[in-house]
């Protein structure tokens, strides 16, 4: 189990897509009609064989659209886990009395999506894939569109929260962590993790920051600061903090 995919909400897109291409090196790879159906657009890039996917409303009255209102602009919105058994993971959802609130099947992707309030702090999708190693939501060709000549892959993300202890234990009962996998407020997956922290920007719960692993921390600081995309010492795009390994 770990992270695969991490979704920015903002209420334009190309803007952020321009700005984490310019920084990062990074493409589009995929376009996804498919998410008309939840009145968006998209983009989705690849970072290593990990993927960034940057989504905007559309239409009115839409659930990323409320979200933009609740939160007060742009930020982190979904947290896309790939599971090695989906039909386990399903069971403990259910177990765990969590609503499914969408589901997607096919013979090379299985998902669903986990009721956001009842999990808090992000739309969590659990992922199956055939093989383990493609993307369907990427596009049949993403492979053609990755660059690892500034970053490798996705290493954690940070998710706020009033009370993070609470939301760590809702996490960890929902994806069945093992105890030994968990430190403090952080669930280690296989290779990434997911950290709780507290509320500090006053936003309320959701997505603050995505850890990435960087070739050269300090050039990619340096370019973000001439793109003019750093504040107090960090990097920050689309109302997300980039965290770099």
């Amino acid at each position: 189990m770990d992270l695969r995919q991490l979704v920015m909400v903002s209420n334009l897109r190309d803007p952020i897509v321009d700005s984490l291409c310019d920084l990062f090196d990074i493409k589009v790879s995929f376009n996804d009609p498919g998410v008309a159906h939840f009145g968006l657009e998209n983009a989705v890039l690849p970072v290593g064989t990990d993927f960034l996917e940057v989504v905007s409303p559309v239409e009115e009255n839409t659930t990323a659209g409320r979200y933009l209102d609740r939160r007060g602009g742009d930020g982190g919105y979904m947290v896309i886990i790939q599971v090695d058994d989906f039909d386990e993971a399903k069971n403990n959802v259910k177990e765990n009395n969590i609503t499914v609130v969408w589901e997607s099947e096919h013979p090379e992707a299985r998902a669903i999506h986990l009721h956001p309030k009842q999990m808090g702090g992000a739309i969590v999708s659990l992922d199956w894939m055939n093989p383990k190693e493609s993307w369907k939501w990427a596009g049949p060709s993403w492979g053609e569109f990755v660059n690892t000549s500034a970053v490798q892959r996705f290493v954690g993300v940070e998710i706020q929260s009033n009370d993070p202890e609470d939301m760590k234990n809702k996490w960890q009962s929902v994806l069945r962590v093992s105890p030994e996998r968990v430190s403090d407020n952080q669930i280690n997956l296989d290779n990434t993790w997911i950290r709780f922290i507290e509320d500090v920007d006053r936003r309320g719960p959701g997505v603050c920051s995505f850890c990435i692993e960087a070739n050269d921390k300090e050039a990619l600081l340096k370019k973000a600061s001439d793109l003019d995309l750093v504040q107090e010492g960090n990097i920050f795009i689309g109302g997300v903090k980039f965290l770099l390994s």
